[in-house]
């Protein structure tokens, strides 16, 4: 590698919304997630319905359901 033209690479504190805090390497400062390894249904075994942004609202809307 040359030296000089890679971004320094270090401990980052990545942060998800279920509150659950973790270190990784990166070249960011701080990762903010919005699901994780603790919250995600694939790894809980359980059933969570995430409407991100008015997903369902903008579907209702636009094909007019009520």
């Amino acid at each position: 590698m040359k030296p000089g033209i890679h971004p320094n690479y270090k401990k980052t504190s990545v942060r998800c919304a279920c509150g659950n805090t973790f270190e990784t390497g990166s070249v960011k400062d701080e990762i903010v997630v919005e699901i994780c390894s603790e919250c995600h249904p694939f790894f809980t075994g359980k059933q969570k319905f995430v409407d991100q942004g008015g997903r369902v609202e903008k579907f209702k809307q636009k094909y007019n359901r009520k």
